[in-house]
C-alpha cells in the first residue's frame, strides 16, 4: 500500500470506463486531474460527490482540468449511476482495486466494531505533467468540489 503524498509522481494505471473504454492516466497529460476515489456507485455520500463534480463541471474545464472517480464499482454499475444521475464525469471500474491500491486508498476500516477492507474517500489533484499537487484525505463530500476549484483557481493566478 502506497501514501502518495504532495510531489510525488502520480502512479499510472489504465482502468475501463463506464462504456468499457481502457482510460489510462498518462493519456490525460496536459490537462489538470482531480482524481477522486468514492466507495459506491448510488449510495447517498458518493451521489452528492458526484453531483457537485457534476454541476461544476464547466468550471473545471474553464480550468483545463477533468474529473475522474475511481471505486470497485463494475463498469454498468457505473454507467446505470452515471445515466441515473446525470453526471457529467468520467467514472473509471476498478473491481481488482489496481488503482485503489497504487493509490493507498483501499484501506481496513470499521463498522459497529466490524472490520472490513473499503475505499476510503480521497482527491488526489494530479498536475498536467503528472505530480500530485494536492491530496484531500477522509474527504467530506458537502462543499468538496468547490474547495478543490478554490485551490486550481489559486494555484493558476
Amino acid at each position: 500500500m502506497n501514501d502518495i503524498s504532495i510531489g510525488d509522481s502520480a502512479p499510472d494505471f489504465c482502468l475501463p470506463d463506464m462504456s468499457n473504454n481502457e482510460i489510462c492516466l498518462s493519456v490525460l497529460r496536459g490537462k489538470l486531474v482531480v482524481l477522486y476515489f468514492y466507495p459506491r456507485d448510488n449510495t447517498p455520500a458518493c451521489t452528492i460527490e458526484a453531483k457537485s463534480f457534476t454541476d461544476n463541471i464547466e468550471r473545471f474545464k474553464e480550468h483545463n482540468a477533468i474529473v475522474v472517480g475511481i471505486s470497485p464499482d463494475s463498469c454498468e454499475s457505473h454507467k446505470k449511476f452515471a445515466d441515473k444521475k446525470n453526471l457529467g464525469i468520467l467514472l473509471l471500474s476498478d473491481p481488482m482495486h489496481i488503482a485503489l491500491e497504487k493509490y493507498g486508498v483501499w484501506k481496513q476500516k470499521k463498522l459497529l466494531g466490524v472490520g472490513y477492507s473499503g475505499v476510503e474517500r480521497t482527491t488526489f489533484l494530479i498536475s498536467e505533467d503528472g505530480f500530485v499537487n494536492e491530496v484531500w484525505r477522509k474527504v467530506k463530500v458537502t462543499g468538496h468540489a468547490e474547495e478543490i476549484l478554490k485551490k486550481i483557481i489559486s494555484g493558476s493566478k
